[in-house]
């Protein structure tokens, strides 16, 4: 069992930046690959990005693309998302999830979820 928390969350202007973490408890989070998704009001949730166990792999929604930067650091059991060039639209609550396997782009293939941290762009 894998227990997420997610933090780093809050208020800010577009065109400003956040950084996000995700440290892991329970388990070693090595294993593990990583995804951040998000949900704004009155939205599905979607994928973000996710990071390989090792790092070495990542994949971004078009969305996002170039402003924004997975990483982790399995010494520190967390997962990191630096936000930049952040836009109204980025508003959203923003969860990371873990799985075993490979990496992944749906919500149904990730196994352990934390509770979410609340992003808000102004404009």
């Amino acid at each position: 069992q894998v227990q997420l928390v997610e933090s780093g969350g809050g208020l800010v202007q577009a065109g400003g930046s956040l950084r996000l973490s995700c440290a892991a408890s329970g388990r070693t989070f090595s294993p593990y690959v990583v995804g951040w998704f998000r949900q704004a009001p009155g939205k599905e949730r979607e994928f973000v990005t996710t990071i390989s166990w090792s790092g070495g792999d990542t994949y971004y929604a078009d969305s996002v693309k170039g402003r924004f930067t997975i990483s982790r650091d399995n010494a520190k059991n967390t997962v990191y998302l630096q936000m930049i060039s952040l836009k109204p639209e980025d508003t959203a609550v923003y969860y990371c999830a873990a799985r075993a396997g490979g990496i992944a782009t749906m919500i149904a293939r990730y196994d352990y979820w934390g509770q979410g941290t609340q992003v808000t762009v102004s404009s």
